[in-house]
């Protein structure tokens, strides 16, 4: 959702298609079949549903999934992973970046792969921080207990001297009031939500023919779950601003 809102807000003459699966969230503790299945099953909605550009909005399915989507679709397919790298390493001053993200992005070592084609000089420091999405899906955004944890991840990426730090999952944007002070005011944040939402911009000015119909239909946003509950009610406003009327499917 933090990625449909950026994209919602940098684009608003386009109509967005959102599918978010709670009923089968969280991906990060999943393994790669059951992560690249989920998002086949995703993309082939979305594309029923009449998208005619895919953005892979979780960094656990970009991951792992991205090729594979590629190869199943034809249509152009963005994802938040690369928005993001290159971001951070243009705006690291030390060449020290720092990634969190779930264990299946962790593990995935994409971050550290993309950051060293673009430049093999450049230190990735990784962390896995499995405790923070159910943190987010639960509303814990203000508790005691959250600030504990986050304090506790982000620790040894501050004995690794980082000033760059990519929130390497699209629900810690969330989390960035927390994170900030934690790793100190110098460190750099990377929001690859924000990332993603420049980069879909950038894609479609070069590329105007994708989006066939834009102009000649009014924009509407239609918002799909797998699961509709109180708690994701409440999180969907707090990141839109406004009620959201979320289509259960």
């Amino acid at each position: 959702m933090t990625v449909a809102r950026a994209v919602e807000t940098l684009l608003p003459d386009y109509s967005v298609t959102y599918f978010g699966d709670i009923a089968r969230t969280p991906y990060g503790n999943k393994s790669s079949e059951t992560i690249i299945d989920y998002s086949l099953r995703n993309t082939e909605f979305l594309v029923e549903k009449g998208a005619e550009l895919i953005i892979i909005a979780c960094n656990s399915a970009a991951s792992v999934a991205t090729a594979r989507l590629k190869a199943e679709f034809e249509l152009p397919i963005l994802e938040v992973i690369t928005p993001a790298v290159e971001q951070a390493v243009h705006l690291t001053r030390s060449g020290r970046i720092g990634v969190i993200g779930t264990r299946a992005t962790i593990r995935s070592n994409i971050y550290q792969q993309k950051i060293s084609r673009i430049d093999r000089n450049m230190s990735v420091f990784s962390r896995a921080c499995p405790l923070l999405v159910p943190l987010v899906e639960e509303d814990w955004l203000n508790r005691r207990e959250t600030k504990m944890i986050i304090r506790r991840y982000l620790h040894p990426l501050k004995n690794d001297q980082i000033d760059t730090l990519v929130l390497g999952c699209t629900h810690y944007p969330l989390l960035k009031g927390l994170i900030q002070p934690r790793i100190g005011k110098r460190v750099r944040l990377i929001d690859s939500s924000t990332a993603t939402a420049d980069a879909v911009k950038q894609y479609i000015e070069a590329n105007p023919e994708i989006v066939k119909e834009n102009g000649s239909l009014p924009v509407q946003h239609n918002y799909y779950v797998s699961d509709l509950t109180d708690t994701v009610e409440k999180i969907s406003r707090r990141i839109f601003g406004r009620k959201m009327e979320l289509i259960p499917t």
